[in-house]
């Protein structure tokens, strides 16, 4: 019998528990969130206080089943879920799903899993906080509702399968804007003096910069004639003192942007490996917005410094968190033990997370060391032959205190003119110039946004929580409405001007520019999603609105408004909108008829066509009838026949030029699945088409660019006596060889792969789909169940049915009657597969949701097994 029941949320907090806790405690692992929303249209009920209905995901079933019978043995259950809103939930759900007492349950918390840490939670156990829970629900609710409303009228009005979120399409917008000022920039170019001088006192030279910059390439011609057989003067000599503070501890958003920019890693990658050394009882809490040290914390950074480096280096100080909503209660990411500096590979840490340990390490430990103590210097020289100076800066590090250890990086592009060390000088000396340059400059827009710098940015916005940033930004990706990725810069000419030995010389060299790396880009789906909710949905899309939203949820957290009544102000405006852009999208959805098209003398008539607003010449029966998208911003009600027949001459699809082998037009347009390019005009019937690579855009691509993507699908040779075929789908170029798909990677060019390496990528695949099977087990019905290790983690499959597996389960010890336990939906007869659920798209939220599905209760993990366990038993 269990004495004491502890449930964490992973197996590797359990693991790390259960070694501080005696013999009467039994620590389980839930494997995170065990229930949600229901799928079905109706998980809210928006007329009786938007009450949710909540139901335990298939794949914890048997795992509620395990906790319920030992929470039901236990004297005393313990809820030790994380200590934010998101772990608060978690312990509620287990309250509710594992019909817990009060009295026999306790909610426990702590900042680092160390065995102090542990004890002491223990020792001041708390009940669950409804304040915290009702915030996660309100988001969680609040989030439903505008996805479930939003997302249809995206499927009316621009495309389907296209969805919305308060948060996600916030973040997107971002990018978009970001990406029309980059575009739309016009760079300017000037001229930038820049001398180099020799010091009198040695060889060493030094350079000066004039402050001013010039116009055009005359002035800055005529201004280093000026200066031949000029004397320069140190006319001026200023040293002053300075300091740099070390910066505060990491946050949640700081790791992730210095982890980006110090060690590469993305925003999910980050968050994955801090969550590893957290349950590995490295470091505090990860999902945190408080600067906040302990003072048992200050006083062990300090004696970890004034060992390591001297009482001088220590400067022990508290750091006060700007962010009104941070939870200063809360601590700030540091290490759990200061003196260990570095820690060893094990277990789930492997070198990528000691990468990262090293990194929060330093990065505490310098917040409470000393400023760093500098000398700056500025010199001023005077040019006899001109009223303009020049100015040398340069510093001396006098004391360097933090900046032993660590020295915080920076998002901003570094043109590469960094202060150095100035030479020994004195005031009126002479000092020789060796050479002088007016470089043209050309300006540069706002840089696009990386992971690390778009979740400043939110930050910054006051939109999303530590515990947001991360799947925001991997959400707009999977769905494709931004893309992370390197593109190739382009070449410039730029003309400097070098005065030298008392003569001008001129020269044009060529620079790369625009080049990027790991910048955020948005898709053109993403810009036109964008760009309809700005129109339809300001509100939602407003920066202030999303942040106030976040505020409220803080209210809620701390009990200072009621969740539902906050859910209701904010959903019965936003519902009226989304209607009246519903009922719209459905009055133009009917044909209207605009008058007759003069060079044809045939009816011309506006509707909403499948995918979107058209332009129609000719009556629905005719069967030559033409057709053309409405533009951005042109409405059904309100377009004029002239503006309609002006469409089919000046083309809303972009014209590149002439195939030169058909003599055929060639545009470039948004078709249902994506930017395609096209050969021929509408009504051609031997048009050809080609969907655009990543990171090409309707916008920029050229003919020439455009024209090659006509060269697939191509042979590439034989493997097997079969012909194996590179071509483009709507998840990029793959091989197709015996009806087998193969996707290329990165790394590979579908126009230029060989048949060697083809062969490569075959049987590299088939050697991967191999190594996936852990076990296996044939059934009397002549199914193979199998065990697998797929992209998303553990799982059943029979045939192409698969079932997800719990996260951190010893797969390799299931034996087939666990197997079969949760099988779930599976069929195990491969002859009759089970019909998949029908799933409602739309919650009765919204007035737009279709036609309700009645979805067959899925069967339970007993029931699908009954009968099929003894005879599979009795075979194998």
């Amino acid at each position: 019998m269990v004495k004491n029941l502890v449930i964490v949320e992973s197996p590797a907090k359990a693991k790390t528990i259960e070694k501080f806790l005696g013999q009467d405690f039994t620590v389980k692992s839930c494997f995170g969130h065990i229930r949600d929303l229901v799928k079905t249209d109706d998980a809210i009920d928006v007329k009786n206080g938007f009450r949710p209905r909540y139901e335990v995901s298939p794949d914890k079933r048997e795992i509620v089943s395990t906790l319920t019978r030992l929470a039901a043995e236990a004297e005393t259950v313990w809820l030790a879920s994380d200590e934010d809103r998101e772990g608060e939930a978690i312990s509620w759900h287990l309250f509710e799903a594992l019909k817990l007492r009060k009295e026999k349950t306790k909610r426990i918390v702590f900042h680092e899993i160390t065995k102090p840490a542990i004890l002491k939670a223990v020792q001041n156990p708390r009940g669950i906080d409804e304040d915290l829970v009702n915030a996660q629900q309100a988001r969680r609710v609040l989030d439903r509702l505008v996805g479930f409303e939003l997302s249809p009228v995206l499927w009316k009005k621009v495309r389907p399968s296209l969805s919305a979120g308060r948060v996600q399409s916030v973040a997107v917008r971002l990018i978009v804007e970001r990406e029309r000022d980059v575009q739309n920039f016009n760079a300017i170019s000037l001229y930038r003096v820049n001398a180099e001088f020799e010091a009198a006192a040695g060889g060493r030279s030094f350079k000066a910069e004039l402050p001013k910059r010039f116009d055009n390439a005359a002035d800055a011609e005529k201004f280093l004639n000026a200066c031949k057989g000029a004397t320069f003067t140190i006319k001026n000599l200023e040293t002053k003192p300075a300091k740099k503070s070390p910066a505060a501890p990491f946050t949640t958003s700081t790791l992730q942007q210095e982890a980006s920019r110090k060690l590469g890693y993305s925003i999910t990658q980050t968050m994955l490996l801090a969550q590893r050394l957290y349950e590995s009882g490295h470091i505090t809490y990860m999902r945190t917005d408080s600067v906040n040290l302990s003072d048992l914390a200050i006083d062990a950074a300090q004696e970890a410094i004034t060992n390591a480096f001297g009482a001088q280096y220590s400067n022990p100080q508290k750091y006060v968190t700007k962010n009104d909503s941070a939870q200063e209660a809360h601590e700030a990411i540091r290490p759990t033990e200061f003196t260990r500096r570095a820690i060893t590979p094990s277990g789930d840490v492997d070198a990528n997370a000691v990468r990262l340990y090293e990194l929060i390490w330093k990065r505490a430990v310098a917040s409470q060391m000393a400023d760093a103590q500098i000398e700056r210097t500025i010199a001023t020289i005077g040019i006899s032959t001109v009223p303009e100076t020049l100015t040398a800066t340069g510093e001396v590090i006098k004391f360097d205190g933090f900046l032993k250890l660590y020295l915080e990086s920076t998002d901003e592009e570094s043109d590469g003119d960094d202060e150095g060390i100035l030479p020994p000088m004195k005031q009126g000396e002479t000092v020789p110039l060796r050479q002088m340059t007016a470089t043209e400059r050309f300006g540069k827009p706002s840089p696009r946004y990386t992971e690390a710098s778009l979740v400043k940015k939110l930050e910054e916005l006051g939109i999303g929580r530590p515990s947001t940033y991360a799947p925001t930004i991997s959400t707009i990706q999977k769905r494709g409405y931004v893309v992370k990725e390197e593109r190739e810069g382009k070449k410039r000419e730029v003309t400097i001007f070098t005065l030298k030995d008392n003569a001008v010389t001129k020269q044009t060299e060529t620079e790369n520019y625009g080049a990027e790396k790991n910048k955020l880009f948005p898709s053109d789906v993403g810009m036109l999603v964008t760009d309809f909710l700005v129109k339809h949905f300001d509100q939602i899309m407003d920066y202030n609105f999303t942040a106030t939203v976040e505020k409220e949820f803080d209210e809620i957290a701390r009990g200072e408004k009621v969740w539902n009544k906050m859910i209701e102000n904010f959903y019965i405006p936003f519902h009226q909108i989304v209607e009246t852009t519903v009922e719209s999208a459905e009055r133009q959805s009917g044909e209207r008829l605009l008058g007759q098209d003069p060079e044809s003398r045939r009816n011309v008539y506006t509707r909403l066509a499948r995918y979107g607003p058209v332009v129609q010449i000719g009556d629905p029966t005719d069967e030559d009838k033409k057709y053309a998208n409405l533009r951005t911003g042109q409405s059904l009600e309100t377009i004029t026949l002239e503006e309609a027949l002006r469409l089919f001459t000046e083309r809303t699809d972009r014209l590149l030029g002439i195939d030169p082998a058909s003599g055929k037009n060639v545009y470039v347009r948004m078709a249902r699945y994506g930017p395609v390019a096209q050969i021929g005009e509408p009504d051609d019937a031997e048009k050809k088409f080609a969907s655009l690579r990543a990171g090409q855009s309707l916008q920029a691509i050229t003919l020439e660019e455009a024209m090659t993507l006509f060269r697939l699908p191509r042979v590439v040779g034989q493997f097997e006596n079969k012909d194996m075929k590179v071509a483009l789908g709507r998840f990029g170029p793959y091989i197709l060889h015996d009806d087998n798909f193969y996707s290329l990677t990165r790394n590979d060019d579908p126009y230029t792969i060989s048949a060697e390496r083809a062969v490569e990528i075959l049987l590299a695949k088939r050697k991967a789909d191999s190594d996936k099977i852990i076990k296996e087990f044939t059934l009397e019905t002549g199914a193979i169940l199998r065990v697998l290790k797929d992209r998303w983690g553990h799982c059943l499959a029979v045939g192409k049915q698969k079932v997800k597996l719990p996260k951190g389960m010893a797969v390799e010890e299931l034996t087939l009657q666990e197997c079969l336990a949760f099988a779930g939906d599976i069929s195990l007869d491969p002859e009759k597969p089970k019909k998949k659920k029908a799933a409602a798209k739309t919650a009765t939220t919204s007035k737009t949701a279709t036609k309700k599905t009645t979805a067959r209760k899925p069967a339970t993990a007993k029931s699908s097994a009954n009968g099929t366990v003894k005879k599979a038993s009795k075979k194998k």
